[in-house]
């Protein structure tokens, strides 16, 4: 991807090399949430914590690639964000810093929605895909980490278990794999490149890893550990 040539045109001239931009717009996981906790009856608070998040992750390794070499991360993640909202702030919260690459990733919000939410789904993802790249930039959808297969005995609050209920339904149904499907389907149409995180997932539950456990708030937040694998996954995307 360009991006990357970019980035190592600012590694070898860092005096007179434009400075590269990566902008990140999706949900919760994108923002960097993990656990969450109860503070009232009927009430959710998340635990907030960027650095830990995959786009600081992808920042340490371009570090660690190309040390001379500034690179600036835009985080848009806002917790319980969906494709149509994103498209709504894509040029205040993105756009309008000319980034050279837009990570984009929805779905896990958008799934609630169930069948009768795709078609939303497909054309607010093929707008910010279309907007993005009309822009300039290039376009990497990623799809996200798996819901929760079993309600985890850690969860003790009954509306966190009423949450956890119905994330485990979209991912038991397979609605979760429907989403991301049609998502990867747009995408190669907009000439948007595919980062596939959400099949890496499933192929470790197939081979006997608990994913539930992997999961910050055993609901569909991935521990800090696994954010890194959102992070290889791209750097594998933007070497090809």
């Amino acid at each position: 991807m360009k991006i990357i040539g970019k980035i190592a045109a600012k590694a070898k001239d860092y005096t007179n090399a434009d400075i590269p931009a990566i902008a990140f717009l999706g949900d919760s996981v994108t923002q960097g949430c993990f656990e969450v906790y109860a503070p009232a009856p009927g009430k959710v608070e998340t635990v907030f914590e960027a650095k830990s998040g995959y786009h600081s992750c992808l920042a340490k390794i371009l570090g660690m690639l190309y040390p001379s070499a500034s690179v600036t991360i835009i985080n848009a993640g806002i917790s319980g964000d969906n494709a149509c909202h994103g498209y709504e702030r894509l040029q205040k919260d993105v756009l309008k810093f000319s980034p050279d690459l837009v990570v984009v990733s929805f779905g896990l919000n958008d799934s609630t929605n169930g069948r009768e939410g795709l078609d939303k789904y497909k054309n607010a993802l093929r707008n910010i895909f279309t907007d993005a790249k009309k822009s300039g930039c290039e376009v990497i959808f990623m799809t996200a980490n798996m819901n929760n297969k079993y309600i985890s005995h850690k969860i003790t609050d009954d509306f966190i278990r009423e949450i956890a209920n119905m994330t485990m339904e979209i991912e038991n149904s397979d609605m979760l794999k429907t989403y991301f499907e049609v998502a990867k389907e747009v995408a190669k149409e907009c000439g948007a490149k595919v980062c596939d995180v959400y099949s890496k997932w499933r192929t470790l539950a197939e081979n006997g890893v608990d994913t539930t456990a992997l999961l910050a708030n055993d609901i569909n937040h991935p521990t800090r550990e696994m954010n890194w694998l959102f992070a290889y996954s791209l750097i594998e995307t933007m070497f090809s």
